[in-house]
């Protein structure tokens, strides 16, 4: 497989991230090794905050969670999905597909031995990060869900996301800040919107990004339909925390919190919260609000 990779320069004097890189190299069920970066911040023995990120962001989404998160005692691991951030960047977008994105993720998980591990997601973090607890349901004991969902391909996805998957295949350079800065309520600053370009140089580091809305199942026949089916059949009896935490401006994703609660019996008894005043990245938008709903989550519900 050949693949890009970002030079560290573009990573510099980045607003709120100087977090030091690590590294690790990853495979998946056809042989193929990428390294893929993630931030390992705080007490290494504390119980890991899995923090995954989705489409078109990376780890910089989460720096204003993680020095909230680090401060209350916890670990925050926080990856950079293949294709995104500081990882290595397949260049054909065949190279591209759900289960290998979920199988990166697991060798990741399967390196670092996290275990007890509080997932935080958001976007594209939901897809793969919720396949990972239903395929791993011993090594997780909380879920944090924000502005995410698992389709099967057996409803439908509504029309703002046909109209930014129709949007993503047709728009001939893909603006990745100026995505984030339309899916926020804020404006962000020119020097945010650089940290989000940061890792594509130009438009042949994009192909991750581009292929990303079309592998989200919206048919029943797609490939990803039947693990994701598989999936619910786990979550659906998944008793351990469970907690939404969307925020009120979200077009794509919104309702589906409301949906999480009535299918996952972990939601039960749980304060699901509306973070007000945030868009689809609401990490960005009200990131020091939606980190310490996870602290209080997680001092609420103690192993």
């Amino acid at each position: 497989m050949e693949f890009l990779r970002t030079n560290d320069d573009r990573f510099v004097d980045l607003p709120g991230y100087d977090f030091s890189p690590n590294y690790l190299q990853v495979d998946d069920s056809e042989g193929s090794e990428l390294r893929v970066h993630y931030l390992d911040e705080g007490p290494g023995d504390a119980d890991p905050v899995l923090l995954m990120h989705g489409e078109p962001s990376w780890s910089f989404l989460y720096r204003k969670m993680i020095p909230i998160l680090v401060a209350a005692g916890q670990r925050v691991i926080a990856p950079d999905l293949v294709g995104f951030g500081r990882s290595d960047k397949p260049s054909q977008r065949s190279d591209y597909s759900y289960q290998r994105h979920v199988d990166w993720m697991q060798s990741l998980l399967d390196q670092l031995q996290l275990d007890n591990i509080t997932l935080v997601c958001q976007d594209w973090g939901g897809l793969i990060g919720l396949r990972l607890v239903a395929e791993n349901p011993g090594r997780f004991a909380r879920v944090v869900a924000a502005n995410t969902m698992l389709p099967t391909g057996d409803h439908d996805l509504g029309q703002a996301f046909v109209d930014w998957r129709t949007f993503s295949q047709q728009v001939p350079e893909f603006p990745v800040a100026s995505i984030v800065n339309g899916a926020t309520t804020t404006e962000l600053d020119p020097e945010i919107q650089r940290g989000y370009d940061a890792p594509f140089p130009d438009e042949s580091y994009k192909e991750g990004a581009r292929q990303f809305p079309t592998l989200v199942p919206a048919t029943p026949e797609d490939p990803a339909a039947a693990p994701n089916r598989a999936a619910w059949e786990v979550l659906s009896q998944w008793q351990k925390p469970f907690l939404t935490a969307f925020s009120d401006s979200d077009p794509i994703t919104a309702g589906v919190d409301a949906d999480m609660q009535k299918l996952i019996p972990g939601c039960q008894g749980q304060a699901h919260t509306t973070i007000e005043n945030g868009g689809h990245f609401l990490q960005e938008d009200q990131g020091e609000a939606l980190a310490q709903v996870v602290v209080d989550f997680i001092q609420a519900n103690p192993l």
